[in-house]
C-alpha cells in the first residue's frame, strides 16, 4: 500500500502552527500598551426620545467607545451617565465645546469629567456635627491624601470656625427649598471644579437632579450597617430594637436614599447596659474612621463600581 498523505501533512501543520504561536507571543511581549483617554459624561434634562442615540452617536463619530452607560427617568427627569474611551489622546477642550453645542441643540444639561489631576478637588458638605469633618481637615493639613479640600458647604454656620482655621472657603446654603439649594450647590461645585463630594454628616437629602451629576463621586457615611436602619435616627432605631451589633456604612450616593454601593462597613458590640449616649459616642468615632478610609481609597483609585457593587480595582 502507498503511504498515508495525512501522516506527512499533520506534523508539518502542527510544526507551522506552533511556530506561529511562538511568533505571536514574541511580538506581543514587545507591544507597548497604549493608555486610553477616559471621559465621563453626564446628561440631564426633560425626558424625550432620541437623547441616548444623539450622545452615543456623537462619541462614535469621534472614534470613541462607550464602556459604561446608565440611564434613569424619574418624574419626567432624564439622567444618563456615559463613560467613554478613546484609544489615543484627544483635544479635550474641542471635545467639550462640541459636546456643549450638541447639548444646546438637544436642550439638555451636559457636563464632563476627566481624570487628569493627580490631586482631586474635594467639597465637604456638613450640617452641625464636627466629628467627621475634623479628621478630614487634619488629613488635608498634613497633605496625607491625594486630594485637597477646596470648599466646605454647610446648611448652617455652625462649623464655619473650623473652615476659617483651616483657611478653606465656607459657604452657607440654607435654603429650605431643595431645588433652590441644589442650584446653588451646582454652581459651587462648578466654581471649585469639584471631583469628589464628601457628605460629613450632611443632613439633607440630595435629589436625582444633583446626584446624577456626580456618579460614584459622592461619598456618604451612615450610622448603621446598611441595609438595616436607613434614614434618620439610625442609632435610636437600633437601640430600640435591641440590636447586639451596631455599625456604620460608607457608601456612594445614588438617587435611592441610603441604597448606594457600599464601600466599607465597621461595627462594635452592644452590651446589655449600653446607653443610647454610649452607643452614639462609639458610633461617631467609627463614622469618622470609616469615612476617612473610604475617601482615601477613592482618591487612591482603588475602587471600582460594577453592577451596583464596589470592587477593589486591579493593579
Amino acid at each position: 500500500m502507498g503511504s498515508n498523505p495525512t501522516s506527512r501533512i499533520i506534523p508539518i501543520i502542527c510544526k507551522n502552527f506552533h511556530w506561529r504561536i511562538l511568533s505571536i507571543n514574541k511580538v506581543c511581549s514587545f507591544k507597548t500598551v497604549v493608555k486610553k483617554t477616559i471621559i465621563g459624561i453626564t446628561v440631564i434634562g426633560k425626558d424625550k426620545e432620541g437623547i441616548v442615540a444623539a450622545f452615543t452617536n456623537f462619541v462614535f463619530q469621534k472614534h470613541g467607545n462607550v464602556e459604561k452607560v446608565n440611564q434613569n427617568v424619574i418624574k419626567g427627569l432624564f439622567g444618563m451617565y456615559l463613560e467613554v474611551s478613546f484609544p489615543k489622546k484627544i483635544d479635550i477642550k474641542k471635545f467639550d465645546s462640541e459636546l456643549q453645542d450638541l447639548a444646546k441643540k438637544q436642550k439638555m444639561e451636559v457636563s464632563t469629567h476627566h481624570e487628569i489631576n493627580s490631586k482631586k478637588n474635594i467639597a465637604v458638605f456638613v450640617t452641625k456635627e464636627p466629628h467627621c469633618l475634623e479628621p478630614l481637615l487634619d488629613l488635608n493639613a498634613k497633605h496625607s491624601m491625594k486630594g485637597k479640600i477646596c470648599v466646605i458647604v454647610g446648611t448652617q454656620n455652625t462649623l464655619s470656625s473650623l473652615a476659617k482655621k483651616a483657611k478653606i472657603p465656607f459657604v452657607v446654603v440654607d435654603d429650605k427649598d431643595q431645588e433652590k439649594a441644589e442650584k446653588k450647590l451646582i454652581n459651587i461645585t462648578k466654581k471649585y471644579n469639584v471631583d469628589l463630594i464628601v457628605l460629613a454628616r450632611y443632613m439633607r437629602i440630595l435629589t436625582p437632579n444633583f446626584v446624577w451629576r456626580y456618579p460614584n463621586r459622592i461619598i456618604n457615611i451612615h450610622p448603621s450597617l446598611l441595609p438595616a436602619f436607613p434614614g434618620a435616627m439610625a442609632y435610636a432605631q437600633a437601640y430600640e430594637r435591641g440590636t447586639k451589633i451596631i455599625g456604620v456604612t460608607a457608601h456612594y450616593v445614588t438617587e435611592n436614599l441610603d441604597q448606594g454601593p457600599i464601600i466599607l462597613q465597621d461595627s462594635f458590640k452592644v452590651n446589655a447596659d449600653s446607653s443610647i449616649e454610649s452607643i452614639k459616642k462609639k458610633g461617631r468615632k467609627l463614622e469618622a474612621q470609616t469615612l476617612l478610609k473610604s475617601v482615601k481609597m477613592h482618591l487612591d483609585n482603588k475602587l471600582e463600581v460594577r453592577w451596583r457593587k464596589v470592587h477593589g480595582r486591579s493593579k
